[in-house]
């Protein structure tokens, strides 16, 4: 049975686009919420594998270690700029599209 995406999201994303993402009954944890603010990238790729969640970041960082070859269960990417709006539909797009499964080692671009 595929197992929906639960996110992870990035220290520096826009508190409107958790509270959007949660209304829609969609699995969220925060950095602040994890008491995680400040870790190092690779920390929160830890994290975020240890709880099989895909991490939603606007740090190209991210991109640098998924190039690098660090395990994680997914990375979804949006260059900074993108609207709250666009955001919250891209990622209500692939949680609905796609599974925990197919994001496994996985980098998506908004």
């Amino acid at each position: 049975m595929p197992r929906n995406i639960r996110f992870y999201l990035d220290e520096h994303d826009p508190t409107t686009v958790v509270q959007g993402l949660r209304e829609r009954s969609v699995d969220i944890k925060t950095v602040t919420g994890a008491g995680f603010l400040s870790a190092p990238d690779a920390a929160h790729l830890q994290r975020a594998r240890a709880e099989q969640r895909v991490i939603f970041t606007q740090d190209s960082d991210f991109l640098r270690l998924h190039a690098a070859r660090h395990p994680h269960c997914g990375i979804v990417y949006a260059p900074q700029g993108i609207s709250i709006g666009e955001t919250i539909h891209g990622l209500m797009l692939l949680h609905q599209v796609l599974d925990a499964d197919e994001m496994e080692g996985h980098v998506e671009f908004l």
